[in-house]
């Protein structure tokens, strides 16, 4: 079979996927190991049969809404390439708000940074990779998905940057930060259920949160305290609609300078607020 007759054959199953036609192209260049450019100069090349069963196989994925990350092993956030497992969430252009105004904060300080949830690693790999004077350090609750980031961190020759295994502050002992950010789980379980069927795919402890979406991320800011230097900031992506919940439990437990920002859909994303200690 010949690139175009494979393409024919995959659109007419992927017709009813948004931007089908790049899903493909990129599944026969991570395959066959080809530019996008030369699969589209030589439409009449032969594929063997290993390259067909391989190509079959990830067609039927992706019919059946498998995401098109998990299925290549990759995804670009912050112009970086990222390994993903379905051990992990896809990194999303969104959480890229997050690194921007942790950036911001950082300006030319040398600051340790604390990444709670890191997953594949993205948030805290970016925000290393842009300042390099930084150390960042990210933890997860899980050892497959700490292997994960250190690989990227290590693939990507970022040298900053330390994993280690903790379930949110349990393993962080005494360390204090000077900003600690985080991706918690933020999806209400009722909510989960109206979203696209992609999501399901995705590990349901990295999305789902109890309390209305809110229990992760109130313990996060409740104790996030006892781990910020004097000063020091907590960054917190979150769902569109929580924005007032968030600037409410920031208040509860002292925090000033709550500021929300807005992602590229201009929904509300990301709310960041100082730590004052008190004499």
């Amino acid at each position: 079979m010949k690139i175009k007759e494979w393409i024919k054959y995959s659109s007419k199953l992927l017709k009813n996927i948004n931007n089908f036609q790049l899903d493909i192209n990129i599944i026969l260049s991570t395959v066959l190991k080809k530019s996008r450019s030369w699969i589209i100069c030589f439409p009449d090349y032969i594929l063997n049969k290993n390259d067909l069963i391989i190509l079959n196989k990830f067609v039927k994925r992706r019919f059946y809404r498998e995401p098109l990350s998990y299925l290549i092993k990759k995804k670009e956030f912050w112009s970086l390439d990222f390994y993903v497992s379905n051990k992990t969430i896809i990194p999303r252009p969104d959480s890229e708000v997050l690194v921007d105004q942790a950036l911001k904060i950082i300006k030319n300080s040398y600051l340790k940074i604390l990444d709670l949830g890191t997953g594949c690693g993205n948030i805290a790999i970016s925000i290393a990779s842009s300042k390099p004077n930084c150390f960042v350090t990210g933890i997860d609750c899980c050892n497959e998905i700490i292997k994960i980031a250190k690989y990227n961190s290590k693939n990507l020759n970022i040298k900053n940057i330390n994993f280690f295994l903790s379930d949110w502050f349990s393993l962080i002992n005494y360390n204090k930060y000077n900003l600690i950010v985080s991706n918690p789980p933020y999806i209400d379980f009722k909510e989960y259920f109206n979203l696209k069927n992609e999501i399901f795919f995705e590990p349901l402890s990295a999305l789902v949160s109890k309390n209305n979406g809110i229990f992760d991320i109130n313990f996060i800011i409740k104790y996030a305290k006892k781990y910020l230097y004097h000063e020091g900031w907590l960054l917190l992506e979150h769902s569109w609609n929580q924005k007032k919940k968030i600037h409410a439990l920031f208040k509860k437990y002292n925090y000033i300078n709550i500021t929300t920002y807005k992602d590229y859909n201009s929904f509300d994303r990301v709310t960041i607020g100082q730590f004052i200690k008190f004499k």
